[in-house]
């Protein structure tokens, strides 16, 4: 399998070669050449496989020529180890057609665990392989720098740095990453916003000289392999729920729009499904896309849903480059009108296009809580605020388009994890695992930088 950049100015590499770089050296983003197939059949077949089976079967068109079956078999088994239920992503029915499933069951009870710990074991088979040596560098707006970090910590031949929006994340997301006493992890709170971060990790992607020097790789959903692993839960749930004989949807709660896009990737190989619904808290910069075809920032206020405060949705330009035919030449003008203007319009024939799969709804903080505790009331089951807006939106959608496909909800995260939101809108706290009640004894290590590329890179360079 070879992957070509999304703005066309880059080499096209393989697999392993796209995991360790992260992002393609013109600033765009890998996407493989063309789609591997899942037959009906295929699909049927999966109902049989435990997780770390299925994985292996998806993942595996796409590692072709980079990684034998054997050693992917072993990543795939040793990935999914360490995940408290058997069933590693476990499907609870919450009225009809409707299903939520539970992505909040690995090391730091968050939905970036699936991908992350596969994530770690690539890296560690390639750069041993490769006797090489990186420097992790990642931007979170909380889920994604505690499951890198729970992943790449002790790790050898890595170094991992991760910038947080200072004060935006919520206190048990900080602690999982600033409580990790490991040499190799480095932690840096920034004096911005998530989109902030992510801006300072692609300048120093895109600054040769400093990817060189410092060997950079990427844990971000940009790097390819991150949204790759994401889609075996798709086909997971689906063959659960009973596809290909059903029709089916997802809700996805999403504000970088790598989660959401996997679910694109995934009916592009075959899975049957109807509609991709997004989920967005008042950073609506999707919801919004959805209703006008206009992509345009606004300033990022913060919520009760922090993983969403996000404005600058970088894996929609995957997505992009399909609307405009894989021409990087369509797509790169209008992501230099995101960068220096500050968004574009996609044409109406486009738009259409994109709106006979996607369903967008938005939900404000009060939305939010009343939703708590509507799920709460009918369910009895605690729910994080990320996923409320996902159920809710499935719900939404499902009365928008009545008698149409079962919905399964994307659950991204554990309730404890968002306890403040919680106690408020129910009232109640979230019981907590052990390993989050022990990080309330740990001491934490960060440091506070201010939003300066110059800042951030010579913090990097006195400890790397």
């Amino acid at each position: 399998m070879k992957y070509q950049s999304t703005r066309g100015n880059a080499p096209e590499l393989n697999f392993s070669d796209v995991l360790l770089a992260g992002l393609a050296s013109d600033g765009g983003l890998y996407v493989p050449y063309h789609w591997p197939q899942f037959t009906h059949d295929h699909i049927r077949d999966f109902r049989s496989l435990s997780y770390h089976e299925l994985a292996f079967e998806v993942m595996h068109p796409f590692v072709a020529g980079s990684i034998s079956d054997n050693d992917l078999r072993e990543l795939t088994a040793r990935a999914y180890s360490r995940f408290t239920h058997q069933a590693i992503a476990p499907l609870k029915q919450m009225g009809h057609g409707l299903w939520f499933m539970e992505l909040f069951h690995g090391p730091t009870f968050a939905f970036k665990d699936f991908a992350m710990q596969l994530l770690g074991e690539l890296f560690a088979f390639e750069l041993n392989r490769r006797n090489e040596s990186v420097t992790i560098i990642g931007a979170t707006s909380g889920d994604t720098g505690s499951a890198a970090i729970e992943a790449f910590q002790g790790k050898p031949n890595v170094t991992i740095f991760i910038l947080h929006p200072h004060g935006r994340v919520s206190p048990v997301q900080r602690k999982q990453m600033t409580t990790v006493a490991a040499d190799n992890v480095h932690n840096i709170a920034l004096e911005g916003n998530f989109d902030d971060c992510q801006t300072l990790v692609k300048a120093m992607f895109t600054d040769q000289t400093f990817r060189r020097q410092h060997n950079l790789s990427a844990i971000n959903s940009i790097n390819w392999a991150r949204v790759a692993a994401q889609t075996v839960y798709y086909f997971y749930a689906a063959a659960a729920v009973g596809a290909p004989g059903v029709k089916l949807s997802f809700a996805v709660p999403t504000g970088n729009f790598g989660n959401i896009y996997a679910g694109y990737i995934a009916r592009k190989m075959g899975l049957p499904i109807e509609r991709l619904i997004i989920g967005s808290n008042r950073n609506d910069i999707l919801t919004r896309f959805c209703q006008t075809g206009e992509m345009r920032t606004e300033d990022v206020v913060p919520t009760l849903s922090p993983s969403m405060d996000i404005q600058i949705s970088s894996n929609f330009e995957r997505l992009l480059l399909e609307l405009y035919e894989h021409d990087p030449g369509l797509l790169t003008p209008k992501m230099e009108m995101l960068k220096n203007d500050g968004g574009f319009t996609v044409e109406k024939e486009r738009h259409n296009a994109f709106l006979q799969l996607f369903d967008a709804h938005r939900y404000d903080d009060d939305a939010t809580r009343q939703w708590m505790q509507k799920l709460y009331q009918s369910t009895q089951e605690i729910i994080d605020p990320h996923s409320a807006i996902g159920l809710a939106a499935a719900i939404d959608s499902a009365n928008n388009h009545p008698g149409g496909a079962a919905t399964v909800c994307l659950g991204t995260a554990h309730p404890a994890k968002f306890s403040d939101a919680v106690n408020g809108a129910l009232g109640i706290d979230a019981k907590q695992p052990e390993a989050l009640a022990a990080l309330e004894h740990k001491a934490e290590r960060f440091e506070v930088l201010p939003n300066e590329l110059s800042a951030v890179t010579g913090y990097i360079n006195a400890l790397s």
